[in-house]
């Protein structure tokens, strides 16, 4: 059993570490002053060899592991290759979570996803709506295999007195998000193609879906510092949303994404394409009681983001 609280010499496994969200964490811990963090580059470490995994954790066993390691991507990547989104997600997390059980690590968080709620449940969403009703059908793979990874730590606490706990942070944005067409996300999307149509002097831009569907966006850095809150915390309790409790149109971030790059243009929308669920914003109300709650405004946000994919280009 690890101790509690982790001290700074402490080894901690950052799984996921190149991402978006396992890089924010590093950088969280770091600032902190936590000088044993472990990390493993695919080529080093393939999550979904259960074996390789367990050998992993029993050779350097780690007093605390953030499971931030997925296949993530938006609704054209999630929809088009829905056994890929499935398959390699239930690999990770079984490797990792059974991994860490068997290793004999006594503390671990699992990152799932806002996505994994019904599609149509009561705004703002409760924890307790899991499992309430049906899913948002472009993202289902994704969404059943973070259940099943919220589920699989719940059952490692219940039965053998684990302390594993998941979180559910809503759409992220941030330092190393993917800005690629066909997989990102809407926001980085968005930022790229501003972007590219302000080079390219086009006159108008044009976008998927309505443009009505309402999204929270969270800072990476905002997740990471909740991550790193409840670690500290020794938090081992239910599932916690994480979120900031308040959400804009897409069609009115898109405006914002524009001012922020400086593209001038006109925004038109392909309502032939999908918009994915119509509404997600998340109940904080657990987080902000344990004395929690974002920062990062989303002008503040989108220009730090802004920044990070220049320098991509760069």
């Amino acid at each position: 059993m690890s101790e509690w609280p982790i001290d700074r010499d402490s080894p901690i496994y950052v799984a996921g570490h190149r991402g978006m969200v396992g890089s924010a964490i590093v950088r969280r811990l770091e600032s902190s002053g936590y000088c044993n963090i472990i990390t493993a580059t695919r080529a080093e470490l393939d999550l979904r060899d259960a074996s390789a995994a367990q050998a992993f954790l029993i050779r350097h066993k780690p007093a605390f592991i953030f499971v931030a390691a997925a296949r993530v991507g938006g609704i054209h990547a999630n929809n088009s290759q829905r056994a890929d989104f499935l398959a390699d997600n239930l690999a990770i997390e079984l490797s990792l979570i059974n991994g860490a059980h068997a290793a004999g690590i006594d503390r671990l968080l699992f990152l799932g996803s806002s996505c994994i709620y019904p599609r149509d449940c009561p705004q703002p969403i409760r924890e307790d709506y899991l499992l309430t009703g049906p899913l948002e059908p472009t993202n289902e793979p994704y969404a059943i295999a973070k259940i099943a990874g919220v589920k699989l730590c719940e059952a490692y606490a219940s039965q053998h007195g684990r302390r594993y706990f998941s979180v559910m942070p809503t759409n992220l944005y941030g330092p190393n998000d993917n800005y690629d067409l066909a997989t990102s996300h809407v926001l980085p999307a968005l930022i790229r193609k501003a972007h590219e149509a302000k080079l390219a002097n086009a006159p108008e831009l044009t976008l998927w879906g309505s443009g009505r569907p309402f999204r929270e966006f969270l800072h990476a850095d905002d997740l990471a510092d909740a991550c790193v809150f409840l670690m500290q915390l020794g938090y081992a309790g239910p599932l916690l949303n994480i979120g900031t409790g308040t959400d804009i149109t897409i069609a009115a971030l898109a405006v914002e994404i524009c001012r922020v790059v400086g593209y001038p243009g006109t925004l038109r929308y392909d309502s032939s394409k999908p918009d994915g669920t119509p509404r997600k914003l998340l109940d904080v109300s657990r987080m902000k009681a344990l004395g929690w709650q974002a920062r990062i405004d989303l002008e503040t946000g989108l220009r730090l983001t802004y920044a990070d994919y220049l320098s991509k280009l760069d």
